[in-house]
């Protein structure tokens, strides 16, 4: 295990119950020795669930699988391990998939396409299936309201800490519960989601309704973060809701009633993203990046992650240098319109280009007293329209290379 982020949250939160589901966490031996390495999560009848994956071309086996199981919309268990993502594995990890969620829809007592897995870890090593399988009627047996620590620790790689978050809203009056947690550490730059994540509430929430959430959540939180700009195989983010509030179901996006929830689910996968960002590999830095004046806010996001994808800024603010150079340089090289002589970039706050110049009188002293932090704002705007995108990142150090490059041994 890695020595744990400098950015770390304090403490894993108390994630209270949510009604109609249950976890369990044990070890099958897939890759690592002494530690929890397969999750088994079981719903309650009738639960939906949605779900946003990975564009990546070389999806690994799982996606594929619950992007056709998702089709159906009913969820009753998900299975996750990690140590082998199970990707570029041809007809062995298909058929590896297969006999996962044969094995797991017996033990459930339930139909095949409501079983969802996910895999993380090495690419490209057969997974072995069986170990996988062996472990599942013991989980069952485990399975307990309250162990939302124990799953979020099974399904870390290189994280050097369990990421979890709880929200609650409200929906006629009735109390919602909403509980999260999350892996990534590195290969992070999702495009339709993180590398692995799920979400559990036990609100009343129509399938399509649920998918419509969901998708423009992760557009405000997984989707607008980046480590290192490598997008993986097996990114994968799952909602599901057990129905077993008591409040009215939700039919309609739009309902007066759903906005309480949306917002809620929005903070907590924010607060997810964040605590992916806050562990990136090697990170001692924690950067938010926001853009303004743009020409629309697609544009505003390019920029934004033109500087902070910057291997130059990103080893700039590691080393607490105000080379705010750097910044000009990606902006210009992002592809997207912007007024070199009205950029005006700020760093923590503080003014530090006008008019396409350095700013008169500019004092590098407070900037560079800011890039000592941990937490590092950096403001761009680029003088042209009215988009506006944040996003967030972390510096790169040497404990990125130290980490990937033993990755495998």
């Amino acid at each position: 295990m890695n020595t744990k982020s400098p950015l770390a949250p304090k403490r894993f939160p108390r994630l209270p119950e949510v009604a109609g589901v249950s976890l369990a966490a044990g070890a099958c031996g897939l890759r690592y020795k002494g530690r929890s390495d397969v999750l088994l999560a079981t719903l309650v009848p009738g639960s939906t669930i949605a779900g946003v994956f990975t564009r990546s071309l070389t999806v690994a086996a799982p996606v594929d699988w619950c992007r056709s199981a998702l089709k159906g919309g009913r969820v009753r268990a998900i299975v996750v391990n990690s140590g082998n993502a199970n990707a570029f594995t041809g007809r062995v990890g298909e058929l590896a998939v297969q006999d996962t969620v044969k094995s797991a829809a017996k033990v459930i007592g339930c139909p095949k396409n409501q079983i969802f897995v996910s895999s993380t870890g090495v690419i490209g090593e057969p997974l072995p299936v069986d170990r996988l399988t062996k472990a599942l009627p013991r989980l069952k047996k485990k399975l307990s309201p309250k162990s939302w620590r124990a799953a979020a620790d099974a399904i870390m790689t290189t994280d050097t800490f369990p990421k979890g978050a709880t929200r609650s809203a409200e929906i006629d009056g009735d109390k919602i519960t909403l509980n999260g947690f999350a892996k990534g550490s590195g290969m992070i730059a999702p495009d339709m989601a993180t590398m692995l994540g799920y979400v559990f509430t036990d609100a009343k929430i129509a399938q399509p309704v649920l998918q419509q959430a969901l998708r423009a959540a992760t557009e405000k939180s997984f989707n607008v973060i980046t480590v290192d700009s490598d997008t993986s195989t097996s990114d994968t983010v799952l909602l599901c809701a057990t129905g077993q509030a008591r409040h009215k179901k939700v039919t309609s996006v739009g309902d007066p009633r759903f906005k309480n929830f949306r917002q809620a689910l929005e903070s907590l996968m924010v607060d997810l993203a964040q605590q992916i960002v806050r562990d990136g590999e090697g990170a001692s830095k924690f950067i938010e990046v926001t853009v303004t004046g743009a020409a629309s806010n697609t544009a505003a996001k390019t920029i934004a992650l033109a500087i902070a994808n910057s291997p130059l800024v990103k080893t700039a603010i590691a080393g607490e240098d105000a080379n705010w150079g750097r910044i000009v340089m990606a902006v210009g090289k992002a592809g997207e319109k912007a007024d070199r002589d009205a950029l005006d970039i700020r760093i923590g706050g503080i003014q530090v280009t006008m008019d396409g110049l350095r700013k008169p009188g500019y004092d590098e002293t407070p900037v560079a007293q800011h890039m000592k932090g941990e937490e590092i704002a950096i403001s761009v705007d680029v003088g042209i329209g009215r988009g506006k995108a944040t996003v967030w990142t972390c510096d790169l150090t040497h404990g990125y290379i130290d980490i990937n490059a033993d990755y495998r041994t």
